[in-house]
């Protein structure tokens, strides 16, 4: 019987990086995960094949409701344009990776991360659900029985400046997901992509942006903007998805750091 190792490399191995033409046909309107680029490669990508293990969750179809914020939390989206105007980041909803120079770190580590990931949700008790999050760091501090399995997703995320929460993030075939608006611009998210469906299926609307996941990039967005995930593809999709806590000047600073006490005292 295959160690778990080798299970998990079965999947990673059925996996790719390349994403379709049906993708591409979508032009200038479609942001890709370096935020920004909207031209890929020209050229088929090969062909897909069935994939074990984790993508035997799929199809599923499911419409994950919304999840209703606390009223305490709700009241923190007052409090944003206080910290807009204090934001040393972009405030659009997608925004670039290069003016986040750590995450270089997650890409050169995604193909180790992406094989813990998949070993924790393919062994992992109990199971992953089809829409399911392994949570490993929350409120600024890191999960040790999760993260203990780990070590080199560890590391990875002890170096992100401000991390806030993480979790691998699992999008089964045929889920839409609706997330509630993030309860405040305090926090800026990060997707890092591990497992992604080469043939475009899966994507996120920001506001009025489209943006898809590709393995071994990051995506990073302001979730305060509605937002909306799909996966129409034959595969699941997992990522390495993570928040941190938005560069600020006064007072702005002062805000967040207050909202994300409030945040430890209520989540």
């Amino acid at each position: 019987m295959p160690g778990r190792r080798g299970r998990a490399g079965e999947v990673r191995n059925v996996m790719t990086k390349s994403m379709n033409a049906r993708a591409q046909s979508e032009g200038p309107g479609t942001i890709w995960h370096n935020s920004g680029e909207t031209d890929r490669p020209a050229g088929p990508p090969p062909p897909v094949r069935p994939a074990e293990a984790l993508v035997r969750l799929a199809p599923v179809t499911v419409s994950m409701p919304v999840s209703p914020v606390p009223p305490m939390l709700r009241a923190c989206r007052l409090l944003d344009g206080w910290i807009a105007g204090s934001s040393l980041a972009s405030n659009e909803p997608v925004l670039d990776v290069r003016d986040f120079g750590w995450t270089d770190a997650l890409r050169r580590d995604w193909s180790a991360i992406r094989d813990e990931a998949l070993t924790l949700a393919v062994e992992g008790t109990p199971p992953l659900a089809p829409c399911g999050i392994i949570p490993l760091w929350r409120n600024g501090r890191a999960l040790d029985d999760r993260i203990a399995a780990c070590p080199r997703t560890a590391e990875a995320l002890a170096a992100v400046p401000g991390l806030h929460d993480a979790g691998f993030a699992l999008l089964a075939p045929g889920a839409h997901v609706a997330p509630p608006r993030g309860a405040t611009k305090a926090l800026i998210s990060c997707h890092l992509g591990l497992v992604v469906p080469r043939d475009g299926g899966a994507r996120m609307r920001v506001r009025d942006r489209i943006v898809r996941w590709a393995e071994g990039q990051t995506l990073v967005f302001d979730d305060t903007f509605p937002h909306e995930v799909w996966n129409e593809a034959e595969a699941m999709r997992l990522v390495l998805r993570l928040r941190f806590v938005r560069p600020l000047r006064q007072p702005g600073r002062g805000i967040a750091n207050g909202i994300l006490r409030l945040f430890g005292a209520i989540l």
